[in-house]
């Protein structure tokens, strides 16, 4: 998911790797009191070389996995009281993101059940307030996807695992908790992107469709969007719609509900359309390559949410169609300041395709903008000898270099859209205006 350019600026934007002790060999007391008495259960005093012996091994066999979650476990216990207790337990993590190694063939169905008890514990951990825990917790999940093949440690095997244990939703759920590092964030986000890779892809969009993880997406958007001013923010702030996008696809997440939707139509359409909203006060894009993606991106996920009629009264709040038809018509040099020639291009081309996607929906908005008109006055530039270096440099722009085809090519498939929907007032429109001649001339 994440670029190599994204990935050395996070790591570059680490802090530290490691939390460094006091003494090199300083062994906390695990066997301790306490008040749960499964817990107590767990060690004895005689069993302190077993269980440094089992942090000491450089190859861990399935069956300790339990064991060492259960002493991470314990060490979480009494963070809250013990603060020195987040040192033993940041390394403990550490240990689980390595690989562990089958003994027996039959170990990977045994250990099943725990393996994956120990991941949602992760989840759980996610609670510690500690942000160098909560950024190694995302470190070891990570390390799960790039182990070697040779150490028998599957990729595949620990998405399944993880996706029983609902991990995408835990995760989600904290991608806007405090974080001075910045690195949560990022390693967060990178996991969401292999589950949703590697696993069943429905499923890990059914974890993340509810209301606490749609809002801490929207939360952190936000935020990457307005506050947000280097490389790095801007491409993680892309990688937190693309996400979103695909969530976006069920129905029955609540992107409605949380304000989402009415939010992303505001910053999809701000710079064609003015708005007294203070979210977009001062709020400007530039041509740079992140902002020109977040603007396709942004075009995409109204076709996406245009599809459930509950947006449809948000669409018109919003002033979609209008905001598309700026895109309409002859370009203007001295106008196209946010974008070079070929992007104004790329995006024209984008915004009638998504016009023939979401004016059907919208009749009455398209009437209202003349949009008819407006079509018609833009083929006939199409067919003139207007001079005009089409670019042809995008999946939209596939055989218009050096003419506007692909121009015409699109305003026809709008033109499709809008007559097949058989609406008396939009046909009788057209056949007014003379578009009949004006198509047969074209033949």
């Amino acid at each position: 998911m994440s670029t190599a350019e994204a990935a050395a600026t996070a790591e570059a934007r680490e802090p530290g790797t490691r939390i460094k002790s006091s003494s090199p060999r300083q062994i906390p007391a695990v066997g301790v009191v306490t008040e749960d008495e499964e817990a107590q259960g767990v060690f004895t005093s005689m069993d302190l070389n077993r269980v440094i012996k089992l942090l000491e091994e450089t190859e861990k066999p399935l069956r300790d996995l339990a064991q060492i979650f259960k002493i991470l476990n314990l060490c979480a216990g009494k963070i809250k009281k013990q603060p020195h207790f987040i040192e033993p337990a940041y390394n403990i993590l550490k240990l689980c993101g390595l690989p562990f190694l089958k003994k027996k063939v039959s170990d990977e169905i045994t250990y099943a059940e725990d393996t994956a008890n120990s991941i949602a514990l992760l989840g759980d951990l996610m609670k510690v307030p500690s942000s160098e825990l909560r950024i190694q917790i995302c470190k070891c999940i990570t390390d799960f996807y790039h182990a070697e093949p040779p150490k028998q440690h599957i990729p595949e095997v620990n998405c399944t695992l993880m996706v029983k244990a609902q991990a995408a939703s835990g995760i989600c759920a904290h991608l806007d908790d405090p974080d001075p590092s910045g690195q949560l964030l990022f390693r967060s986000s990178e996991i969401l992107w292999n589950l949703l890779e590697k696993s069943s892809k429905e499923e890990i969009i059914q974890q993340l469709s509810n209301l606490e993880c749609v809002l801490a997406l929207k939360e952190v958007f936000k935020s990457l969007l307005t506050r947000g001013f280097s490389h790095y923010d801007r491409q993680l702030r892309n990688d937190i719609l693309v996400i979103t996008t695909i969530i976006a696809q069920n129905p029955g997440a609540p992107m409605i509900e949380c304000g989402f939707t009415r939010d992303l139509i505001l910053f999809a359409t701000f710079n064609e359309v003015k708005s007294q909203n203070p979210l977009v006060k001062g709020l400007k894009l530039s041509n740079s390559y992140e902002d020109f993606e977040l603007k396709k991106l942004l075009f995409n996920i109204i076709v996406i949410l245009c599809k459930d009629l509950s947006t449809i009264q948000l669409l018109i709040d919003g002033k979609v169609i209008l905001a598309l038809f700026s895109y309409v018509k002859k370009p203007e040099k001295q106008k196209i300041i946010e974008w070079s020639a070929a992007q104004y291009e790329e995006l024209q081309l984008h915004a009638i395709a998504t016009l023939s996607s979401v004016a059907p929906f919208l009749t009455e908005e398209y009437m209202l903008c003349q949009g008819n008109a407006r079509v018609l006055a833009f083929l006939e530039w199409c067919e003139s000898e207007d001079s005009f270096f089409s670019q042809g440099n995008s999946f939209h722009g596939t055989g218009g270099r050096g003419n506007k085809f692909a121009q015409m090519r699109y305003s026809l498939r709008l033109l499709r859209a809008m007559v097949y929907l058989e609406n008396e007032t939009i046909n009788k429109d057209l056949c007014e205006k003379g578009t009949i001649q004006q198509l047969l001339g074209k033949i």
